[in-house]
């Protein structure tokens, strides 16, 4: 009979196995940590949505009642926010999927940088401030740096050393909190933050990323973001109408991508000018934010939200609103301040998706409304699966999938034409 000692309960054994997996070891501390973060994560989500939602009412009401003012605001408020974010955090500026980017390579250095508590105080204020101004920002790329600081301060409470897998999961479970899309969450991680689809995923940081979800659901209730459309197109119109929605706007997302790149750290003239000028240049850019909004009725203020959801349900909107809103879009992001282009993107994707129904005036609006969405948005982000997966889930236009996705990955190829650096990936490089 073999010997049995090895295998005894003995009180030394016993003691070692609680070091190491009972509730004093690192691991069993870290899942906590983890699980603590995504269910903050949700409730710090669904709070600064519903705080940024108030903003851009308030900011609305002030646009209608005073109709040419921000003409003057518009433009001191950006040379105001650019000053306090190069003054005070100057790591809050754009964004925030860039940092959480870059952070990922070093995030014990990044609590006390780009998603420290501090940097991600700054861009909750300054982003409020971005939308009392009108700029055309989204709160979603926001949520993502502070999902990720919210991860970092659970672990810093448990004593628990941040891993790079944890802080793309922080960042991730910001999307699925802000969009309440779980499943959109996971794939940005693995598609956009993670860069490689070999990139070390555990299950308790997806569980964490679900979780955040959740409780964003939970909190918030179970809300379609632009409402259940249910979006069909029959098989003969999508195959004319996905590849021409596929290039077109996966080719005008390239080329807002091309161009955001090039002004933000490009070696040309103008560049070299608005590194040398900030404050002035970011006037300059709140000029031709206030231009465009007082000029199109209010249209291109703030995310955009309102008018996206109106072409999805076939509200008719001018032709100009596409180019226009992306505009505005690209003198915001340029500027300096804070503030994402998630929402916004998804706006002038709308504008493109009305567009195409001009070409396409037979066949469903609502659908061919958000396969521009999907084209524009998989050319600027360059990421064809969360594109796909966002829309679907926002729009609850799952009998939509196959069109989408077809149409993702011909925007996706259109948009490397034009722009070979994907967005988020040349931002990041400016944090480093």
């Amino acid at each position: 009979m073999p010997d049995q000692t090895h295998r005894r309960w003995t009180p030394h054994r016993f003691r070692a196995l609680l070091r190491s997996r009972g509730p004093t070891s690192v691991r069993f501390r870290r899942r906590i940590a983890v699980i603590t973060g995504a269910i903050a994560i949700g409730i710090v989500a669904v709070l600064f949505a519903e705080v940024s939602d108030e903003t851009g009412l308030l900011f609305g009401g002030y646009a209608r009642r005073w109709h040419w003012l921000p003409l003057l605001t518009t433009p001191l408020g950006f040379m105001a926010l650019v000053w306090l974010t190069r003054a005070f955090v100057p790591l809050a500026r754009g964004s925030g999927i860039p940092q959480v980017m870059a952070a990922r390579a070093d995030p014990q250095a990044a609590t006390g940088g780009l998603i420290a508590v501090k940097t991600v105080a700054g861009k909750v204020v300054l982003t409020m401030g971005a939308i009392l101004c009108g700029a055309s920002v989204g709160r979603e790329g926001p949520t993502v740096q502070i999902a990720a600081a919210v991860m970092g301060v659970s672990h810093r409470i448990l004593r628990v050393p941040l891993q790079g897998a944890v802080v793309i999961a922080g960042g991730a479970a910001g999307v699925a909190a802000a969009f309440n899309t779980p499943l959109a969450g996971v794939l940005f991680a693995i598609e956009e933050l993670a860069a490689a689809y070999e990139q070390k995923v555990t299950l308790l940081v997806l569980s964490s990323i679900v979780i955040a979800g959740m409780v964003a659901q939970s909190l918030a209730g179970d809300y379609v973001y632009f409402g259940a459309i249910g979006a069909h197109m029959p098989i003969a119109s999508a195959l004319l109408v996905v590849p021409v929605a596929g290039i077109a706007g996966g080719a005008f997302g390239g080329l807002f991508s091309r161009l955001l790149l090039g002004l933000a750290s490009g070696r040309h003239a103008v560049t070299r000018w608005s590194k040398a000028h900030p404050i002035v240049f970011a006037g300059l850019c709140g000029a031709v934010v206030a231009t465009l909004g007082v000029f199109t009725a209010g249209l291109t203020w703030g995310t955009g939200y309102s008018a996206a959801r109106a072409m999805i349900v076939g509200v008719d909107a001018p032709l100009w609103f596409g180019p226009a809103k992306a505009l505005a879009t690209l003198a915001t992001a340029v500027a300096g301040l804070p503030g994402g282009i998630f929402a916004p993107s998804l706006a002038v994707g709308a504008g493109v998706g009305n567009l195409l129904h001009a070409v396409f005036p037979n066949d469903p609006a609502g659908a061919v409304v958000i396969l521009g969405m999907v084209a524009y948005f998989a050319g600027v982000v360059r990421a064809p699966l969360t594109a796909v997966i966002i829309l679907s889930e926002t729009t609850a236009s799952r009998g939509l999938l196959l069109p989408m996705f077809a149409t993702a990955f011909l925007a996706d190829w259109a948009s490397q034409l034009v722009c070979r650096e994907k967005l988020y990936h040349g931002l990041a490089q400016t944090f480093r």
